[in-house]
């Protein structure tokens, strides 16, 4: 293998496909970058047996071929030397087999390889009906739910992102049975088998990492994984197995109370009673709502007690006295995108929901906490 490439070109393309590598990995193989340079072009693979990343750099981006190979380079320092590389053009030689040399005109590095024999047959197989969703939109989507997965492996689906297609309808779930995210969006074909699939959360994330304009992606489903292929990059995980908690029963349907806020007046409120609680364990803070005024409070014992006053659009004799997470709270509005949002509630011990009159595709419920 010899060949010379542009370093932010390649540089963009290793950032995406190092995703894949896992600290945790125990196959020593799995810790490299296989580097693949044929007739067509340079495929850069990693995968941690879980999650699978390949990007293609189409010869013509490549400024000259000279010879073509495969190599396994360890993934651990590549990185970090093609960003310091002083030369806008590096080149690569592979020597004896066994060694990259990585230079320009004035600096070289030789690292030791992996043996590309002992690397996994990995399968990126694709189906014939993919579901294409808008790159800023499948980004969108991610971000307004995965925040409130669960970091439990205890209950290893809610570790997960969740996924409903049913016809043409979209549902994105993510829990961690303290509160829930969903967002609801309409596909342009529609799919003739109910799907209902988890994905794992840590690797949904860094899909978001990727997604970074309005391009098409084609998503291919299979019963125990993920496909997703993006510009020039094939992105594919494993899917978690079982079957996703029926959440649908948690929702109300019907609400006593309905309040309007203006989003960043309940933001910075929040965020400011918020202060006290840092350090404790459910950072919880106090909404008190009668008719149209709005209190938010916190209380700590060793430190004292803040005080936060909105002007709220609510139901007639709206009165309730009800306390949650400061942290799921802000979390969750954050998602939001519009200049009001409706908070929803029955009582101080049923779920909050928040909405937005303008887009109806999103809410987000939390689970009051009780303090007596």
């Amino acid at each position: 293998m010899k060949f010379t490439i542009k370093k932010n070109i390649l540089l963009d393309n290793l950032t995406n496909t190092i995703k894949a590598i896992s600290t945790k990995n125990v196959i020593p193989i799995l810790n490299g970058i296989k580097f693949e340079l044929n007739e067509k072009g340079l495929e850069l693979t990693a995968s941690d047996s879980e999650l699978t990343i390949k990007t293609f750099i189409d010869k013509k981006e490549i400024d000259n071929i000279e010879k073509e190979g495969i190599v396994i380079i360890q993934s651990k320092y590549i990185l970090d030397i093609i960003r310091k590389m002083p030369s806008d053009s590096i080149n690569f030689e592979l020597v004896d087999n066994a060694r990259i040399k990585i230079y320009t005109d004035n600096n070289q590095y030789n690292l030791n390889c992996l043996d590309y024999r002992e690397y996994p047959n990995v399968k990126l197989e694709e189906n014939k009906d993919p579901i294409i969703i808008k790159g800023d939109l499948l980004k969108s989507i991610i971000n307004q739910t995965v925040f409130a997965i669960s970091n439990q492996e205890l209950r290893p689906l809610l570790t997960g992102l969740n996924i409903k297609i049913t016809g043409d309808i979209l549902e994105c779930i993510a829990t961690d049975s303290y509160r829930l995210s969903k967002k609801t969006i309409k596909i342009s074909t529609p799919v003739v088998s109910d799907i209902n699939i988890v994905i794992p959360g840590k690797n949904i994330i860094e899909l978001e990492k990727i997604l970074n304009d309005d391009e098409d992606v084609e998503i291919h489903i299979f019963n125990n994984k993920i496909l997703f292929k993006y510009k020039n990059i094939i992105f594919q995980s494993n899917l978690l197995s079982g079957t996703y908690p029926n959440t649908s029963n948690l929702i109300p349907t019907e609400f006593e109370i309905t309040s309007t806020v203006n989003l960043n007046d309940f933001y910075d409120a929040i965020d400011r009673a918020s202060l006290l609680t840092q350090g404790k364990d459910k950072n919880i803070v106090i909404m008190k709502i009668e008719n149209n005024d709005m209190t938010i409070n916190s209380y700590a014992s060793e430190i004292g007690k803040v005080e936060e006053k909105l002007i709220v659009n609510s139901t007639d004799n709206a009165s309730i006295n009800i306390s949650f997470s400061s942290k799921y709270m802000l979390e969750a509005l954050k998602v939001f995108k519009s200049e009001n949002v409706d908070i929803l509630l029955n009582n101080d011990v049923k779920p909050i929901i928040i909405k937005s009159k303008e887009d109806d595709s999103l809410f987000e419920l939390i689970l009051p906490i009780k303090t007596y």
